[in-house]
């Protein structure tokens, strides 16, 4: 079977096994999100974190409950780091110097899992799973919570609650993320990924069955658990240096289809608990299907360069082999590059820096997207829900008439809201890659010079602050310029977007429903879902294209 056709097939199958997930549990989680009844375990954790599950929230008191349970996770994440010099099972692994610490607290917090260190040679088992494992969960859960809380702003009229938001996040944990991913884990071992606490072993170096003299430290760890929510919760910091390409986390072609399937599944799902909880699941489809064409188009465009091979070596390899591994090969790395970049996972199972020029620009490009195509565990919905609300406006400038969405005006207040969401994300980008590249010191982390020395320093802040995680590699981060600056983009880019959602959703939660009349725009219609596609593609053009011409447009037309 040729490689082109093994990676057509396992596409399929993929898009295949979406299908089959997206009405369940799509339907499951707007039950989970509009049901009154709470499980006995829910009451518990109610109780022990002295909240009240009847008190309803407007849009400032609900922002209050995310900042302050994110900053308590940033705090504890970074002084168990800092102490974990004296903990157990610290495999002999030194408490985390204070930028790097903030780095990584920032990081898991965030939800970007940006890994400016080697796991296997810096945490410890007590740091891997009750630090960063635990903020996997949780930090899935806060996205989910937020889109939500934006979806009852569309489905709710002349009231500002926006619903609990300890009720949302313990459910979204206990109900949804907690099962799957212990399913998931229970695969993954039974695949071959490893699952102990084991401490470090040194073993010998073998090749072909013949020592090749020299040894090599190996690690155990809760692996499968992590690497479950990882993806899941499309968290995406490995276990190892080498993330899911390693083994240890992604054994098997199987298993490497499998974690796709997981970061995929929960975002594009969403769109028909959007569609249920709004009372028009042909709503939800429209999302779906502007998500779903922007995917496609971007695992065909990145297939096709990664295969397109006209030169000698990349003919005998069968396509740009550099920095994949075998037992994957050219196709399944690309499906997972694209679905690691179009969502906020960051994972990886190849080496985005030994992409080819134009392979490297699409995963710069899906980032710069916004995260929206799927996206992350609900910041993908109300991602695409913002640029929704933009679409309509483009609309209704374009006939003169006031731009509504699902029966909700989209006034001066909206559309300011919309536009400074859009806007934190490029500001970040842009002027932390434009200060590292003029100070004197922080080009001395590139690796490489010119074009792609540039695109190293552009993908770091592009993933930092779409709160992605991956790496383009070669660029050395663990510096307290990258460290500081990656924390603080990690940081404003995870939570002022969620001021300007949640604020959205207490301006529409408050307004009364406009009824549809034949001038209104048919938001279901697939007329609607090409125009917010070109939507999206345009503003994210107009605001990189610069950048990207000065880095991996530069390379792939050199």
């Amino acid at each position: 079977m040729s490689s082109v056709l093994a990676g057509v097939l396992q596409m399929l199958a993929l898009m295949g096994a979406l299908a089959l997930a997206y009405i369940p549990l799509g339907s499951y989680m707007a039950r989970v999100y509009t049901t009154e009844r709470h499980w006995r375990v829910e009451r518990w954790i109610y109780r022990g974190i002295g909240a009240d599950p009847g008190a309803r929230m407007r849009w400032p008191a609900y922002l209050r409950a995310v900042l302050a349970f994110s900053a308590a996770g940033v705090l504890f994440l970074y002084l168990l780091q800092r102490i974990q010099g004296v903990l157990p099972l610290s495999l002999g692994f030194r408490s985390v110097e204070p930028a790097q610490a903030f780095d990584t607290a920032a990081s898991f917090v965030t939800n970007t899992n940006w890994q400016s260190y080697a796991g296997e040679q810096t945490m410890g088992h007590v740091v891997q799973t009750a630090g960063l494992a635990v903020q996997n969960f949780v930090s899935a859960a806060v996205g989910i919570a937020v889109a939500i809380a934006l979806v009852r702003g569309f489905s709710r009229s002349r009231t500002g609650e926006l619903g609990n938001f300890w009720v949302d996040l313990v459910r979204g944990t206990v109900r949804i993320l907690v099962p799957i991913a212990a399913l998931a884990a229970v695969v993954l071992v039974a695949c071959g990924a490893i699952q102990n606490f084991s401490g470090i072993h040194e073993v010998g170096q073998f090749f072909d069955g013949h020592s090749m003299g020299g040894s090599q430290q190996w690690n155990g760890g809760a692996v499968a658990s992590q690497e479950a929510i990882k993806e899941l919760g499309t968290n995406g910091g490995g276990y190892f240096n080498a993330n899911s390409a390693h083994p240890f986390e992604n054994p098997t072609p199987f298993t490497n289809l499998f974690e796709i399937f997981l970061i995929l599944v929960i975002p594009f799902s969403l769109t028909r608990t959007f569609g249920l909880m709004v009372g028009s699941v042909r709503q939800g489809y429209a999302i779906l299907a502007a998500m779903a064409t922007i995917w496609l188009g971007f695992t065909a465009l990145m297939m096709w360069t990664e295969f397109a091979h006209h030169e000698g070596a990349l003919q005998l390899a069968g396509g740009a082999m550099e920095g994949k591994e075998t037992r994957f090969g050219v196709g399944a790395s690309s499906i997972f590059a694209v679905a690691t970049t179009l969502t906020s996972t960051g994972a990886v199972d190849s080496f985005h820096s030994s992409f080819t020029g134009l392979g490297g620009g699409i995963t710069l490009l899906g980032m710069m997207l916004g995260e929206i195509a799927p996206g992350g565990t609900g910041s993908g919905l109300y991602g695409m829900l913002i640029m929704a609300v933009i679409a309509v406006f483009i609309a209704g400038l374009m006939v003169g008439r006031t731009p509504e969405y699902l029966g909700r005006k989209i006034g001066a207040r909206e559309i300011k809201l919309a536009a400074c969401y859009i806007l934190v994300t490029p500001t970040l980008v842009l002027v932390f890659t434009a200060l590292s590249m003029a100070l004197p010191t922080p080009p001395h982390s590139m690796l490489n010079p010119g074009a792609h020395g540039f695109s190293e320093v552009l993908y770091a802040f592009t993933s930092a602050a779409n709160n992605n995680g991956s790496a383009f590699a070669g660029l050395n981060a663990n510096t307290d310029w990258f460290n500081t600056t990656t924390g603080l983009a990690m940081l404003l880019g995870r939570f002022l977007p969620m001021v300007f959602v949640l604020a959205l959703a207490g301006s529409l939660a408050e307004q009364r429903p406009v009824p549809v009349t034949a001038g209104t725009l048919r938001t279901e219609k697939p007329l609607f879902a090409g125009l917010l596609v070109g939507a999206i593609l345009i503003i994210t053009g107009l605001t990189y294209f610069p950048a990207l011409a000065l880095g991996p447009l530069a390379e792939g037309l050199a």
